[in-house]
């Protein structure tokens, strides 16, 4: 099966010092797992967009650290150019591209927005799909006044304090964040300087004065010509053909036309070839019809899937590890996993634009705690093994013994803190799963529902080995507060249980 795929398109204020592009683009490519796809740099904008591809943990952390090696190299105090911007690293959106969502990008650029203010103290604000507020969904809306005018207001004005971070802009400004889908960035050049001509024809294409939707629009002057430069939000919506033509019209009304046209950046092959079809009228075209296209899926097709030896196979083996400390922290990030999805299949429905916010926090927690239970999978085989290790120590002599029972306590300790913390983090989980039950999605609710029973299993098994680790350990005063600590976390959980089964009888009928 094929990995996911995001793309990241970030823009930098920079163009006219290739070096200092150089270094960001080599801070991108020293992340395993992308690729650059393009890299475009304007030097009348002073502006360089980058596309690049990859894992979604791979895409995040290159743009994490491309706008930390931005915030280094570029000074917005000392920044010209024809493009509006707020940032060094001004913009940084992200589009799915397969096996992923919409809302898989809103999440990255949430939690990578989250970073880049707490790590970077850069100020962070969230855009398109991402937006945590409707005012904030346009771009030009953030970026009103630029750096100099964004530095005065957001000191004075709630209303234009960021989403994350600071509420003061340093040298690098702030960023703008989000998800969204695949964009066109595109320019057309007249033959003329007159930019009050460009000008004009943006603001008769552009959404925001009346014209199409899913185009921005604005006429600026680039190597001596005047330039319509836009964006196309949605090429399916509003194709680019149609954009260009009335271009061409609307330049004729003043004398002049269409010098030649600019792409900035990549751009997705149906947007080609719709223009092509209505270029060259091909109204039966199909797709299909593509000989690239068809030579691509017969060089990807391929019905054989391998076998994996996965951890359900090295749980049924005669190893003493991975054993049940291991299998309760599995079943715990199951759990975490089920909240996730039911927030996930919440979060932009209509209906519940209400919780929003709420599962938004909760699907972040039970990310991180999935991410959590995850590890402690390992390291619970790892600490067991240690204890194993001291076990076999050599007990020949009194002072061997005592070397041992010191040894073999000790790591009895270690070996049941793993388990205690799975148990903690399935109790968040439990108190999760209850409110996605809950608020979340009455369609999931049986999902919420399971999240809850596997993640009181979760509990039950890590319970059950801190227990066994501490067996004859009760003088042990460490011991003593870990097996006090499990017992209240089990009695919450109990309590948790009986307040699913009353979500569930209420919300659905459920009885369990």
């Amino acid at each position: 099966m094929a990995s996911p795929l995001i793309e990241c398109i970030p823009n930098f204020s920079e163009a006219r010092r290739p070096e200092i592009i150089a270094e960001i683009i080599n801070a991108i490519k020293n992340v395993n797992g992308v690729s650059i796809l393009d890299k475009h740099s304007d030097i009348d904008h002073n502006r360089t967009v980058v596309t690049y591809i990859g894992n979604p943990a791979a895409v995040e952390e290159a743009a994490f650290q491309a706008i930390k090696k931005a915030a280094q190299l570029i000074d917005l105090n000392f920044h010209t150019g024809e493009h509006p911007r707020i940032g060094a690293t001004d913009v940084v959106p992200f589009v799915p591209i397969r096996d992923s969502s919409m809302a898989d990008c809103i999440e990255i650029a949430r939690r990578l927005g989250k970073r880049v203010a707490a790590e970077l103290n850069i100020p962070v604000y969230l855009y398109e799909e991402a937006a945590a507020l409707p005012e904030r969904q346009n771009l030009e809306n953030i970026r009103r006044g630029q750096y100099e005018g964004l530095k005065k207001d957001i000191l004075i004005n709630d209303a234009r304090k960021p989403d994350f971070g600071p509420a003061e802009l340093g040298s690098a400004g702030a960023t703008v964040m989000g998800a969204r889908q695949p964009l066109i960035a595109f320019n057309a050049y007249l033959t003329t300087d007159d930019v009050k001509i460009a000008q004009k024809i943006a603001k008769g294409i552009r959404q925001s004065s009346g014209g199409f939707r899913f185009v921005k629009a604005m006429g600026i002057l680039v190597d001596g010509r005047a330039q319509v430069s836009m964006n196309l939000t949605n090429y399916r919506q509003t194709p680019i053909a149609r954009v260009i033509e009335t271009i061409r019209s609307e330049a004729r009304r003043y004398g002049v036309s269409t010098h030649h046209c600019e792409l900035v950046g990549m751009i997705p092959q149906e947007a080609l070839v719709d223009a092509a079809t209505w270029y060259l009228q091909l109204d039966e075209f199909l797709p299909e019809q593509i000989l690239e296209q068809k030579l691509t899926e017969a060089m990807t097709s391929s019905d054989v899937v391998a076998p994996e030896f996965g951890f359900i196979d090295q749980l049924a083996s005669g190893t003493p590890t991975p054993g049940g400390g291991s299998a309760a922290a599995l079943t715990g990030a199951a759990a975490a996993a089920l909240v996730a999805m039911v927030c996930r299949l919440t979060i932009g429905k209509k209906k519940y634009l209400s919780v929003e916010k709420e599962l938004f926090l909760i699907l972040e927690k039970a990310e991180e705690l999935r991410s959590k239970l995850n590890a402690a999978v390992e390291k619970d085989a790892e600490v067991f093994m240690q204890f194993m290790a001291a076990s076999k120590l050599p007990k020949e002599s009194p002072e061997e013994i005592d070397l041992r029972d010191k040894a073999v306590a000790a790591a009895a300790i270690n070996a049941a803190r793993i388990p205690l913390e799975v148990a903690k983090s399935a109790l968040q989980i439990s108190e999760m799963a209850n409110l996605a039950a809950e608020k979340g999605n009455i369609n999931a609710i049986s999902d919420a529902a399971t999240a809850g029973a596997l993640s009181k299993a979760a509990i039950t098994g890590a319970a059950l080995n801190v227990r066994i680790n501490l067996l004859n350990m009760a003088e042990n005063q460490t011991a003593a507060t870990y097996l006090r600590e499990i017992t209240s976390i089990m009695e919450k959980s109990v309590s948790l249980e009986r307040d699913l089964k009353i979500i569930l009888k209420q919300r659905s009928g459920l009885d369990i």
